[in-house]
């Protein structure tokens, strides 16, 4: 009986197990191979001394009633010197003081027990009798399934000597559920690299499939490198290196059969800085990358390059292939921190090239990692330009550094990438028609009075950025061909897909009021987070949702676990099917900073049922030549605030009714327009979206056929209804082609 008990008390005890993982460095200690093997009698006399200094710590803290132990993992070191210590410590808790065991808190005990001296100036002081340094200190909550280990059958532990041996990485699981532990480590002195060559899982958004790589020996949440949720083949080989000589991956395999095949290796760490690098006058010199090109870059670096050219009329251009450098503002840079010649710039990964002009003979740049995780790999090719002319005679210049022929200046087509040479740009006369000005002809819109601009709009052309691109590869002039209940292409295809955007008539409509009425908008959703209403988003099709990606960019946000779909819904908490979210897909080179790129596809855990046909239907996507001119109606919808000062939010679905606003206001009106957003609203500030109405649909009606396209989504703006201030919404016509690459 008394052992039964015991039993039963150790039993609560463990369920009601708190753990973190940490690591710090030890300074003034070397690094000996045998604390490599956890067996090693070096290892286990270094365990315990460490073990023994943070026990002491800890049990003469506030929290000691709750500390359990400290297990040391492993030891390593990061080529800088000393010893890194990789550990877990275990808590046991009551529900009552749950709260005292705060991941900052268990923190603070660790880094405020090192004692430090302002005498020489280092971050290395004391924990008790070990030398700690206080800035190398982490400390994250972790998972019991982490601490406690894994399958014996699915741990591996690898070490990589000196450069120029791969040692294959071949993992084949039959059987779903389990979780996977490798450990990696090189020679001190060396970097650790992994190619990931190929990964077959199925498509989850992480939930129950996923690789992990950590620039540790444990699972550490603010030591990620990177995680890998989609598959990956020969063609995607990529490869990631570690800021030390180590890594950890962690496979999290669900059911069905999964593999993972790569390599691991050692490699010397090499320098992304050059010495002074002197330029001639030729159209392209040579190339600067980020460090370990073309692998991902991991998040701590420094590179440096300086620049001569021959003589002062010549200053220094460099060409980005996917990436662009704005002046920094009051936020940090999320991709990359650059200081040239004294002025500090952010980088962001974009979709097209950029030219950056150093206007001075001699230019120092510097070149650091600001990223959470890797980062994909960049380049630059640099060369010398002339001061006083950037761009040769009958071109312009470009917002983007690019030249481009003067006679594409203001012709409908976004030459420039940033649509800098069509802005403020004034309709050309009608008699300029004969040519078929590209922006006004065949829009949908008459600017001629004889209708000259809508004629031949069939005929077909070779294709552009705004011609309408038929299945057969064939190019239309007309622009917003698709679902216009006219068979436009040869082929038909512009109606092939068309059942979409037709809500069912609504019998009664509060006139001038902005409630809608049930089944007015059946493609618009309601976001819910861990329970609470938080954006909005669209139907798109059978299991999938369009929405913004800053509604599920922060680390809690972005787990689909947490979320809800409600959908054919116009009261809250009166919806016609709601549905967990399976996968989240945020687009690769979204910016916090200046919400660009701010799109999300959302795939439900299941399809809505077809019997809810009249109160669910996905609304028409709209094709990459979409044309919506300034002044067309659409509207905007959500159960988001009805002004900007209101804190409660509206229990049914608001609509307004707002314009379309030209690009040269919008650019106007905000500076850091791109060209994948635009304006509406009503420039006397009375309609407008606001907060809760992220990720919600700005709608707008074909005129001839009368269905209703996802012209734009709710992203961000300055306050709500501010007179002069319209909403700014993400261009859904220029995320065509991204949309089509993730739904089948």
């Amino acid at each position: 009986m008394w052992t039964l008990l015991w039993l039963f008390i150790f039993q609560r005890e463990s369920n009601n197990g708190v753990y973190f993982a940490g690591m710090f460095r030890i300074a003034n200690f070397e690094f000996i191979p045998e604390y490599r093997h956890t067996d090693s009698t070096e290892f286990l006399s270094m365990a315990t001394k460490i073990a023994n200094v943070v026990n002491d710590v800890y049990r003469k803290s506030p929290v000691s009633k709750l500390y359990q132990q400290s297990v040391i993992s492993d030891i390593s070191t990061n080529n800088k010197g000393g010893l890194l210590v990789h550990f877990w410590m275990v808590f046991v808790v009551t529900s009552m003081n749950s709260h005292s065991l705060c991941e900052e808190c268990v923190g603070a005990i660790l880094r405020d027990s090192v004692h430090t001296s302002l005498l020489n100036r280092s971050s290395v002081g004391f924990l008790l009798s070990l030398p700690v340094d206080i800035d190398s200190i982490v400390v994250n909550a972790a998972l019991r399934s982490e601490y406690t280990g894994t399958d014996a059958k699915c741990v591996d532990d690898l070490y990589a000597g000196r450069p120029g041996t791969r040692l294959p990485l071949h993992v084949s699981v039959p059987q779903g559920g389990l979780l996977c532990h490798v450990k990696l480590s090189t020679t001190p002195g060396y970097l650790a690299r992994l190619t990931i060559a190929s990964f077959a899982i199925e498509p989850t958004a992480c939930v129950s499939s996923s690789l992990t790589v950590y620039d540790s020996l444990i699972p550490l949440r603010t030591k990620v490198l990177y995680k890998v949720c989609d598959p990956v083949n020969s063609a995607s080989n990529f490869s990631l290196v570690s800021t030390g000589n180590v890594m950890f991956l962690s496979f999290s395999l669900g059911q069905g059969s999964k593999m993972f095949i790569g390599y691991f290796e050692a490699i010397t760490e090499k320098s992304c800085s050059s010495a002074l690098i002197t330029l001639g006058q030729s159209a392209s010199e040579g190339v600067i990358t980020s460090p370990h090109h073309p692998s991902f870059f991991p998040p701590q670096c420094d590179c440096t390059w300086e620049f001569q050219t021959p003589d002062g009329s010549l200053g220094v251009a460099l060409t980005f292939h996917n990436y662009m450098l704005t002046e920094k503002g009051l936020r940090g840079c999320e991709h990359g921190w650059w200081r040239i010649n004294e002025v500090i710039y952010c980088g962001d990964y974009v979709d097209h090239h950029t030219v950056f002009r150093v206007a001075h003979p001699r230019t120092e740049i510097e070149f650091r990692c600001s990223s959470k995780f890797s980062d994909p790999p960049l380049s630059a090719e640099y060369r010398s330009y002339n001061i006083s002319e950037p761009c040769a005679d009958g071109h312009f210049l470009c917002s983007t550094g690019l030249c481009v022929s003067a006679e594409r200046r203001c012709d409908g087509v976004d030459d420039c990438l940033d649509e800098s040479d069509e802005v403020y740009c004034s309709k050309p006369p009608c008699d300029g028609f004969a040519q078929q000005h590209p922006d006004y002809a065949c829009n949908g819109v008459r600017d001629c009075e004889d209708g000259s601009d809508e004629a031949n709009c069939t005929q077909e052309v070779p294709c552009t950025p705004i011609s309408y691109r038929c299945r057969n590869g064939k190019c239309i002039r007309k622009r917003n061909a698709e679902c216009d209940g006219v068979p436009d292409c040869a082929d038909k295809s512009d109606e092939s897909h068309c059942a979409c955007g037709r809500p069912a008539p609504v019998r009664a409509r509060v006139v001038g009021g902005s409630e809608a009425q049930e089944g007015e908008w059946p493609w618009q959703v309601s976001m819910h987070f861990a329970g609470t209403f938080y954006c909005g988003a669209s139907v798109i099709a059978a299991d999938w949702l369009l929405s913004a990606a800053h509604c599920f960019s922060r680390d809690r946000l972005s787990d689909p676990q947490q979320w809800k779909a409600h959908l054919g819904m116009r009261s809250q908490g009166t919806a016609k099917f709601v549905v967990g979210i399976r996968r989240i897909v945020v687009h690769e080179f979204y910016s916090a900073r200046n919400f660009d790129y701010d799109i999300a596809l959302l795939q439900l855990s299941s399809p809505w049922p077809l019997a809810l046909s009249s109160h669910i239907q996905p609304i028409c996507l709209p094709p990459s030549s979409q044309a919506v001119p300034a002044g067309h109606n659409c509207w905007v919808t959500g159960w988001g605030s009805k002004a900007e000062e209101d804190k409660d939010l509206p229990q049914i679905l608001q609509k307004a009714e707002v314009q379309v606003i030209s690009q040269t206001v919008c650019k106007g009106r905000y500076s850091p327009v791109s060209p994948r957003m635009l304006c509406a609203g009503v420039m006397t500030g009375e309609r407008d979206a606001c907060r809760g109405d992220s990720g919600g649909p700005l709608s707008c009606r074909e005129p001839s056929g009368g269905h209703w396209f996802l012209t734009g989504i709710v992203s961000w703006g300055a306050g709500c209804g501010r007179p002069n201030l319209p909403g700014v919404y993400t261009r859904v016509s220029k995320f065509a082609a991204w949309i089509r690459e993730h739904i089948p």
